[in-house]
């Protein structure tokens, strides 16, 4: 059963049921369902202490793989011999990565019956379909810090022709090729979408808003509890909000299914993820969960390597 409040101009939704078999009817709806309490307590505070270790690590400069702000979109290009966290950081790429000490921890469930059942359902596939994707971080930005009104993998300025070419609009429903979340460990109210915004081109006003415009129409919060995961349509229109002053960190992950367009491969490679995907450490995994993450890193692995374009820009 889904609430809402209205602070400041921005409505904020929250949770607290999500029937199991209503998750890919308000996706496809709503283009985004947050669903309640995905974690234990025990798993919640496991993947806090790892998230922590991790935090302190980038931020001492000791993982090159980070978000710095203030960009927005990759690349996240380190200068050699700098300090990666110089500027600030508001994110650390690559959790599965073979050279992060802690990445069994992430490992483990990333490939959780919990999380594989939900985006089997959202993207209505077998275990023989999924393909691996990316597993990143979330955190604290150093300073207050927005991200700009954006569909993930459609620019900005693409004309509504193209928008509604991209997003299939007219066409009959075809399964999702990939799910898409963020998981909280923290209460985070940082996502804002506007629902519906995926089945359709932008409006006249959502064309002329301004980067960081509050109160367009329909536009919502989504207020996670700390345990609590939302999973949305990368085209939706969303931006990001993030508070120095509030501790942050969110899980922010993807899987697929085989068969996807090349605007899909370039979507996911464009992160580098090509590079060591095979050499990621899957030995404390067991039995079926242990031979399903083989197959999806097999899948990943065909789809080759990136081509050098990127899907947004800034």
């Amino acid at each position: 059963m889904a609430t809402t409040t209205t602070t400041a101009g921005t409505t904020s939704l929250s949770t607290d049921n999500t029937s199991q078999t209503s998750l890919l009817g308000s996706l496809n709806r709503d283009g985004f369902v947050l669903i309640p309490s995905l974690l234990t307590p025990s798993q919640l505070q496991t993947l806090r202490s790892t998230t922590l270790e991790i935090d302190a690590l980038a931020r001492a400069g000791k993982w090159p793989h980070v978000r710095t702000l203030p960009k927005q979109f990759p690349p996240w290009t380190i200068p050699p011999g700098t300090n990666p966290a110089a500027n600030g950081i508001w994110g650390v790429q690559f959790l599965m990565h073979p050279k992060l000490s802690p990445s069994t921890t992430f490992i483990q469930h990333y490939f959780s019956s919990p999380i594989i059942n939900v985006v089997k359902e959202l993207i209505e596939c077998e275990d023989e379909e999924l393909v691996l994707e990316l597993f990143n971080l979330l955190v604290r930005p150093d300073e207050d810090f927005e991200l700009v009104w954006h569909r993930d993998d459609i620019p900005w300025n693409a004309s509504t022709e193209e928008e509604k070419e991209r997003l299939g609009v007219g066409k009959p429903r075809e399964r999702a090729w990939h799910a898409q979340w963020n998981l909280a460990l923290h209460d985070d109210n940082s996502l804002i979408v506007i629902p519906g915004s995926h089945r359709r081109a932008k409006t006249d006003r959502e064309r002329a808003a301004g980067p960081h415009e509050t109160g367009l129409p329909g536009e919502i919060k989504v207020e996670m509890k700390a345990g609590d995961v939302v999973f949305y349509d990368n085209n939706i229109l969303h931006r990001g909000k993030y508070d120095a002053g509030k501790p942050r960190a969110t899980l922010h992950g993807s899987m697929g299914r085989i068969g996807g367009n090349p605007d899909r491969a370039r979507n996911v490679l464009q992160h580098g993820i090509g590079e060591w995907v095979g050499q990621i450490d899957l030995s404390a995994l067991e039995g079926k969960e242990k031979e399903r993450a083989e197959g999806m890193r097999e899948r990943l692995k065909s789809m080759g390597g990136h081509t050098g374009e990127y899907s947004l820009q800034g």
